[in-house]
C-alpha cells in the first residue's frame, strides 16, 4: 500500500474524519475526535502510526523488524509506526488500520461511536 491507498482505507471507516493539525506534511485521521491514525506522507518511505494493544504491538514488531517501529512521538507501548515499504502486504495493513479504529470506537462513549452504513 502506498500513503493514498492507506489515506483511502481511513476515510473508508464510518464517521473517519481527516484533520492536518501538525502542518501539511502529516495527516491525522480520527473517529469521535480521536485518533486512530497518523500517515507522514513526506516521509520516504511514507509511514502510518496507528494504535493497537500493547501485546499485538510487542508481537508486531517482533515479527517485523525495521517495518514496524515504536510509534514515533507517540505512546510506545500503544502505537506502532508502520514503514509502507512492501513488506507488509495490502491485507494486513488493511486490517492493522481497522484494528486501530476499532480499537479507538472502543473506548468512545456511546453516543460518540459512529453508526455504520447500511449495507
Amino acid at each position: 500500500m502506498n500513503a493514498e491507498d492507506v489515506a483511502g482505507a481511513c476515510m473508508s471507516l464510518a464517521g473517519s474524519a481527516e484533520d492536518y493539525p501538525f502542518g501539511p506534511q502529516t495527516a491525522v485521521y480520527k473517529v469521535g475526535g480521536k485518533m486512530f491514525a497518523l500517515l507522514g506522507e513526506d516521509a520516504d518511505p511514507p509511514r502510518v502510526s496507528l494504535k493497537l494493544p500493547p501485546d499485538e504491538v510487542v508481537a508486531l514488531q517482533a515479527e517485523h523488524p525495521g517495518t514496524v517501529l515504536p510509534g514515533y512521538h507517540l505512546n510506545k507501548r500503544h502505537w506502532v509506526t508502520v514503514l509502507l515499504d512492501g513488506v507488509l502486504d495490502e491485507e494486513e495493513l488493511r486490517a492493522l488500520i481497522l484494528q486501530s479504529y476499532d480499537l479507538v470506537v472502543a473506548g468512545l462513549p456511546k453516543r460518540l461511536r459512529p453508526v455504520p452504513d447500511a449495507p
